[in-house]
C-alpha cells in the first residue's frame, strides 16, 4: 500500500485555506493537516520545532497571512510580523525537516506604473506597507529554504471570508446605487482554482522552486468586475465609476498589477479559468 502525500496547511481558516479543506475529498491519497493560530503559531519560532518534531509532512502550504491592506499602514509591527518574520520562520523549518513549502505572495509587490503584464523576473517595489511585508517574506522565504515555491496571486475571492465579491453584493442587495473603482486594472483570482493549481502542481511529482504568477486569466477593473458580479446576481444596483483620487485609501494601491502566466503554464501544465467563467462558479456556489 502507498504511504499517503502528507500536507501541512498553515492559516486553514483563511480564504485559500477553507479552500484546501474543501477539495480534501478529492485526494484520497493525501492526508491533509489544517493548522490556524491556536494550534499552530507559527509567529513563535519556538513554537514550529516542537510541531514538525511530532509531525511528518512531505509539503507544507502556507496560506497564513495578514491581509488588511489598509491597517497594515497603523499596525506595521503585526503585519510584518505574521507576512515576513513568522514566513521565514516556516521556511527555516520546513528546510530542516525536509518539507518542501509553498508561499503565497501578491500582486502588490508591484508599483503599479507598467502597462504589460508583469513577469516573475520584472522589478519589484511595493507602493504599501502590506506590499513591503510580503515582498520582505518573498525574501526570508528563498533564503532559507530553496525547495520552496513561492505563488504570487491577486484580488483573491471566494464564498468565505471577507472579499470585494462578497462585499459588492451585500452592497447591491442594500443600496440603490454604488460607486467603484474603474481605474485600477487587475486580475481577480477565484481562491479554489488557486487550490487546485497547487494540488495539481503537487500531485505531479515536477515540484520545480522558484516564483510563479497565478490569477484566473484576463485583465479588468474593478469596476468592471463589480459590473460583473451585478449581471450574475441579476441585481438592479446601478454602478457608477470613479477614479482613484475619489476614493482615498490608506494605503495607495497599484494602478496596473496584471500578471503574465506563461511560466506556471509552461512549467506545470496548468490550464488556467477566465475570470468571468470563474465568478459565475463561485456566484452560483454562494447562491446554491
Amino acid at each position: 500500500m502507498n504511504k499517503k502525500i502528507s500536507i501541512l496547511i498553515t492559516g486553514s481558516n483563511g480564504q485559500l485555506g477553507t479552500e484546501f479543506r474543501m477539495l480534501e475529498n478529492k485526494f484520497p491519497n493525501h492526508q491533509f493537516l489544517f493548522t490556524t493560530k491556536e494550534n499552530l503559531a507559527i509567529d513563535r519560532e519556538a513554537d514550529i520545532a516542537p510541531f514538525f518534531l511530532k509531525h511528518t509532512f512531505d509539503y507544507c502550504i502556507n496560506c497564513a497571512a495578514y491581509t488588511a491592506v489598509d491597517k497594515a499602514e497603523t499596525e506595521k509591527e503585526k503585519a510584518y510580523l505574521i507576512n515576513a518574520t513568522a514566513a521565514g520562520y516556516l521556511a527555516k523549518a520546513c528546510a530542516h525537516y525536509g518539507v518542501k513549502l509553498f508561499h503565497i505572495s501578491t500582486d502588490y509587490v508591484f508599483n503599479g506604473t507598467g502597462n504589460e503584464p508583469y513577469k516573475e523576473t520584472d522589478p519589484v517595489n511595493p507602493l504599501n506597507y502590506y506590499g513591503f511585508t510580503k515582498l520582505e517574506g518573498e525574501k526570508l522565504v528563498q533564503q532559507f529554504h530553496q525547495q520552496s515555491i513561492i505563488l504570487r496571486t491577486s484580488w483573491v475571492y471566494s464564498p468565505y471570508g471577507i472579499n470585494f465579491v462578497k462585499t459588492m453584493i451585500r452592497l447591491m442587495q442594500q443600496k440603490e446605487s454604488i460607486a467603484v473603482v474603474g481605474d485600477q486594472w487587475g486580475a481577480p483570482t477565484y481562491a479554489a482554482d488557486l487550490a487546485e493549481a497547487i494540488m495539481h502542481i503537487l500531485s505531479s511529482g515536477k515540484f520545480t522552486a522558484g516564483i510563479y504568477h497565478y490569477s484566473n486569466r484576463g485583465m479588468i477593473s474593478w469596476f468592471e468586475f463589480a459590473q460583473k458580479i451585478k449581471d450574475y446576481i441579476s441585481s438592479s444596483c446601478i454602478v457608477n465609476p470613479i477614479t482613484t483620487k475619489e476614493y482615498p485609501t490608506p494605503a495607495r494601491r497599484p494602478h496596473y498589477s496584471v500578471f503574465n502566466l506563461s511560466k506556471i503554464q509552461e512549467v506545470f501544465g496548468i490550464q488556467i479559468p477566465e475570470w468571468q467563467d470563474a465568478l459565475k462558479r463561485c456566484i452560483h456556489l454562494m447562491q446554491a
